[in-house]
């Protein structure tokens, strides 16, 4: 199943399965009317069997009717890990960690498909693209094993780092280059894994303006998804509609001298779960 968040009639974010170029509303099939209400109250086998009643839904909208918003527009948490693949570790001249490192991002972050990425007034000049898997919790998870923390993942989707590095690297906490307004796109859907068949077997990239700038697999990353989630759940627990976002490979705009500019177009794609396309302007 692919679940979406959108806006129509100026209603707040609801929930809709995607559907070609349709969306059926969960609140149409007697489910809870937003993501993060699906996933707290619906486990994964009651998810696929709304995905099934939705095939023969009678209400449908069209997705042109509608304004997407971030699948999840309101996680309790947005966890970023950094420099969880070996090619980018290497890129950036740093050591391969031990532990993962993580940071957080915030809502205000959030971005959908669709919409621009802003360059902040005060520092747009090495704003970055990094393409990324995140992951959404879809039960509440604390002190998991690794061998049981995907149990505790509904599902994955595009995510897009974005970063200003010279606000990043100001202090030894990255928060206030990657906490921005805007820099946190997602989506367009958040594809349940019951539709992936490895998530450590998937193609990451990015394209700017057309250019294929990043283009690397999920299979190097050095703490696979099940490991971070088991480690992070030791650190926090996790909830249903939290955003794990699992780091980036090689080819970022630091390490090309490449950064976004206003007018750019750029996409992330991860194999089977769609294509991120945003433009970027100034603020």
């Amino acid at each position: 199943m692919r679940l979406l968040s959108y806006e129509a009639g100026g209603a707040g974010p609801q929930a809709g399965i995607l559907l070609g170029e349709d969306l059926v509303p969960t609140a149409a099939l007697g489910a809870p009317a937003t993501v993060r209400g699906l996933l707290t109250a619906l486990d994964a086998r009651a998810l696929i069997d709304l995905a099934a009643r939705a095939q023969s839904a009678g209400e449908r909208i069209a997705l042109s009717d509608v304004s997407l918003c971030a699948p999840v527009p309101d996680p309790e948490k947005i966890i970023c890990l950094g420099l969880n693949y070996r090619d980018h570790a290497r890129e950036s001249g740093q050591e391969i960690p031990t532990s993962p490192i993580w940071f957080a991002k915030f809502a205000n972050s959030l971005l959908a498909a669709g919409q621009e990425i802003l360059l902040p007034a005060d520092a747009p000049a090495a704003v970055d693209y990094e393409a990324e898997l995140a992951v959404v919790i879809g039960r509440t998870a604390h002190r998991v094993t690794a061998a049981g923390a995907l149990g505790h993942v509904a599902g994955a989707m595009p995510f897009n780092d974005v970063s200003a590095r010279d606000l990043q690297f100001l202090t030894s906490q990255w928060t206030a280059g990657k906490a921005v307004d805007t820099f946190a796109p997602c989506g367009p859907a958040l594809v349940t894994l019951d539709e992936i068949e490895d998530l450590q077997a998937l193609g990451v990239r990015t394209r700017v303006n057309g250019e294929l700038l990043q283009d690397g697999s999920t299979a190097e990353q050095i703490f696979p998804v099940a490991e971070a989630v088991a480690w992070l759940s030791r650190t926090m627990t996790l909830r249903p509609g939290d955003i794990i976002a699992t780091g980036t490979p090689a080819g970022v705009g630091s390490s090309r001298g490449r950064f976004l500019q206003a007018g750019d177009a750029v996409e992330v794609e991860i194999d089977g779960l769609g294509v991120l396309a945003n433009t970027v302007r100034s603020e």
